[in-house]
């Protein structure tokens, strides 16, 4: 198997983090975003996107870090990260959808503009990004993991841009609950870490 990433793309860590978890061995291709390998032709028939990461296993070619998580738990039968009972899969889905939505559009894209200079408004994505690090945080009171009584894939899927927010000048200080999670991430077996940048207040 081999997963096409980028190491400073939090879409990227999420999968690399997620077979490290699992102990599941794969072959990392790193991707020059800088000299726009990502829309060369070549790439372009893995993730007609032009995005990483991409996972190929086989014939098959499986685009998205949020489906690479669920293909990879699947495959695996790693019904631990990704509950087969309907009220736990929901519950894990109605996080990789925030991942995708309000996660997207708040902390990772604010983290955009200050490692890769996209043109954002910063006040409005900052506000995203604090807005649901509130329900988050809130979410988080009374539970150690955010979908089920275990990790799962949907705390894989939150885990990269909550916890390289900073990087986008979102302050997570005042989330206390929020940084208790984080921390109970990294201390998972087989914890691989989110290459740092020194942007905005990790700078």
């Amino acid at each position: 198997m081999k997963l096409y990433v980028h190491p400073l793309s939090g879409h990227s860590h999420r999968a690399v983090l997620f077979f490290s978890l699992i102990g599941q061995p794969v072959e990392l291709v790193e991707v020059d975003l800088s000299k726009g390998t990502h829309k060369a032709p070549e790439f372009l028939k893995l993730n007609r996107f032009g995005q990483v990461p991409v996972l190929i296993d086989g014939e098959t070619a499986i685009a998205d870090s949020i489906a690479i998580l669920v293909y990879a738990a699947k495959k695996f039968g790693k019904t631990d990260w990704l509950p087969e009972s309907p009220a736990e899969a929901a519950a894990v889905q109605r996080w990789l959808s925030v991942a995708t939505g309000q996660i997207a559009y708040g902390p990772a894209a604010a983290r955009l503009i200050t490692v890769f200079g996209a043109k954002f408004n910063a006040e409005e994505v900052i506000a995203r990004a604090h807005a649901v690090l509130k329900v988050i945080n809130e979410e988080l009171a009374d539970r150690h993991w955010i979908a089920s009584s275990k990790p799962t894939i949907a705390d894989v899927a939150l885990y990269s841009y909550i916890a390289s927010a900073n990087e986008g000048n979102v302050d997570i200080s005042e989330y206390a609950n929020v940084r208790a999670w984080l921390s109970r991430v990294e201390k998972l077996p087989g914890f691989v870490p989110f290459k740092k940048t020194a942007v905005g207040l990790g700078a």
